[in-house]
């Protein structure tokens, strides 16, 4: 379960990133950001890492919302 989680969500931050890259609307790019701290929160967590995935979340996400 852990591998297909990692698979699924270690392609949605490829994919994020290089949306990120190619979007011209810095709003776009920015929401591309957020999906691409959200997976790195979601694969700390298949790590054993929560703390470090909610810091991700909170300062990271949070951040960039702002």
């Amino acid at each position: 379960m852990h591998l297909v989680l990692f698979f699924i969500f270690g392609g949605l931050c490829v994919a994020g990133a290089l949306n990120l890259l190619l979007q011209r609307h810095p709003i776009n790019s920015s929401l591309s950001l957020i999906v691409v701290m959200t997976s790195l929160a979601v694969l700390y967590l298949l790590l054993g890492a929560e703390f470090l995935a909610a810091a991700q979340v909170i300062v990271y996400s949070g951040a960039i919302m702002v």
